[in-house]
Order: structure tokens, then sequence, then C-alpha cells
């Protein structure tokens, strides 16, 4: 593995140039700044702490592994983390995977060679085998088989509660609309939970689903209109799908919440002046992400964990939609 010392004898210059352009800090001419630029990206090199205090042994820097800030709800956790991580004195790295596995196992190697202080990981991709305790490492969303702390919203309450909330505004044949992951996730408990309630309660229920992720939202969407006209209900895995089922339903002719009553999952619509406003099965993600620094924070001092997956309570959050 590549050293500073190389990026600098690489470029010709000296060691503290090298950490001068690293870290942004300094003058630094422009030519000589391409120099160093090109060895690091020749030698592969990557620097054991990308932040001010380079020379110090522990790091103040934690990574968030998500697949896409541009999803709301990713986006309004990350907010969260870093305010909490500033609160503790780190500093966050964002590491945007796009949903790649390719590029999450590039992360998770970058930060091991990094020596980062911990990962808060959100993944849905099988790649158990990469994950270790080598760092400190706090999942949301996802458990792995190996000792990895999870922190979750309630899931499996959440699909319950769906369920309930349908069927209370009228709904007599309501549908669960989701994707299967290829491993495992806390998010597969919302259909088992409206699974559960509906048979409970002796309702007539309807499960579609395809392999995560949704290629072709709208061959989805319209496969599933085209199969289950006679619904009168959905619960959709998130609130973008409940979203995105509601324009094309409008469409073709179906009127929310008249014909058919739609609860979505994570509520992330929380201005007023966008109708109709989605009424859905809302996460605590402040808390969520709150709770998750915490806890990472335990790990990194080495305290004990109480227990392995954290589950938090959610609310149902009554809209136009019901």
């Amino acid at each position: 593995m590549a050293s500073i010392k190389d990026v600098a004898n690489l470029a010709g210059v000296a060691v503290g140039t090298v950490s001068r352009v690293i870290n942004n800090s300094g003058a630094v001419k422009p030519v000589t700044r391409k120099k160093v630029e090109k060895a690091i990206q020749e030698l592969n090199y990557f620097p054991n702490e990308v932040a001010r205090n380079f020379k110090m042994q522990k790091s103040k820097m934690v990574a968030l592994l998500l697949p896409s800030i541009w999803n709301p709800l990713f986006s309004e956790l990350a907010y969260y983390i870093e305010d909490e991580l500033d609160k503790e004195g780190f500093k966050l790295m964002l590491c945007n995977s796009g949903g790649k596995p390719e590029k999450e196992l590039y992360y998770l190697e970058m930060l091991r060679q990094n020596k980062v202080a911990g990962i808060v990981g959100i993944t849905y991709n099988d790649i158990e085998n990469n994950v270790s305790n080598d760092i400190p490492i706090v999942s949301i969303d996802r458990h792995f088989n190996k000792k990895i702390t999870c922190v979750t919203s309630d899931n499996y309450e959440g699909g319950r509660l769906a369920l309930r909330e349908l069927v209370k505004a009228g709904a007599r044949k309501p549908a669960f609309m989701g994707s299967v992951t290829s491993v495992f996730s806390e998010t597969m408990n919302r259909r088992k939970g409206f699974v559960r309630e509906a048979q409970a309660l002796g309702v007539e229920y309807v499960v579609y689903e395809e392999p995560d992720p949704i290629v072709d939202d709208n061959a989805y969407i319209n496969e599933f209109l085209n199969r289950h006209g006679d619904v009168d209900g959905v619960f959709a895995i998130t609130d973008m799908l409940a979203a995105n089922y509601m324009d094309k339903a409008r469409r073709q002719g179906i009127r929310v919440p008249e014909d058919v009553k739609v609860i979505g999952y994570d509520g992330i619509q929380d201005n007023p002046f966008f109708h109709p406003i989605l009424s859905t099965i809302r996460q605590p993600v402040e808390e969520m992400a709150r709770m998750t620094i915490r806890l990472l924070h335990n790990k990194i001092e080495g305290i004990p964990l109480e227990k392995q997956v954290y589950h938090i309570p959610v609310i149902f959050r009554q809209g136009e939609t019901t």
C-alpha cells in the first residue's frame, strides 16, 4: 500500500506539500498541485486521515455509506447524522454508492485503509462477506449475521398500522405494493405486518412485489393496475412509490381517496403546499439518526451495547389520501 512519502517521491515534492494538497491548506502552486494529484491517482493512494488532524493517531472522521443522497429520506437521515456527529466532535464523510454493490465494496475497502473512526451503513445489497467488525459500524434498516448493531423503525408494526388505517378508511380489498431485496432487510417486515394484520382481521388482501431495485417504475405500476384494478386500498413500501402510483392512477381516471385509499411509508412530505398530502407511516428519522450516532460513539469508545437491533416506534400521519 502506497504511503505519503511514495506520493511525494513520485511528484518530486516534499511530504509537507502533499499534506497541504490533501488537506487543502496553505499555498500550493497549481502546477505542483496537479503533479501531486496525478501521483495520488497513479499510486491509488488514500490518506490515513482526510481531515485537519491528519497526523493524529485517533481519527475523528465517520463515514456514512448510503444508496442515494437524492432520496429525501436518506437526505434527512444524513442531516441529523451530521448534526449529531458534530456535537460529538466528529466530522462526516459522505459515501454515495448509487445502490451499486461494486461501489459499496470500493468504499468499504477505502474506509478500511483510511482508518476512519466508524461507519454508518445503509445498504440493501449482498455484501455480507465484506462487512466486518474491524471498524466500529452501525447499520440502518439491515442487520447482518455478524454482530453489527442495527437501528431501524418498527417496520412490522408500521405494516400492521397501515392495514388497520386502510380498513378504518373503508378499504375492503387493500393491496401491498413493494419490492424484495436480494438479502433480508428490516423493510421487508412492512409486508409481513400488513399480511399478518389482514389475516387477523379476516380482510381480503393482495401482495404485489418485484425484485429490488425496480428497473421500470411505469411498467411496474401499470402491471399492478392491469392485474389488480379491483383493489380499493394501497399500502406502498415507500412514500415515493405511493406518489408514483397516485400519479399513474390519476391518469387512468382513478380518484384518490374516493376510489382508492393510499398510505405510504417514511413521512418525507412535510411541506403543506404540495397536494394531496399523503397519509403515511412516519419514521422517526431524527431519533433514528441520533441514536445511531450515540450507539456508534459507544462502540468507538469500547462501551458494550445492550442489544444488537434497536426498533423505534412509528406513527400514522393522516393526510388527504385516506
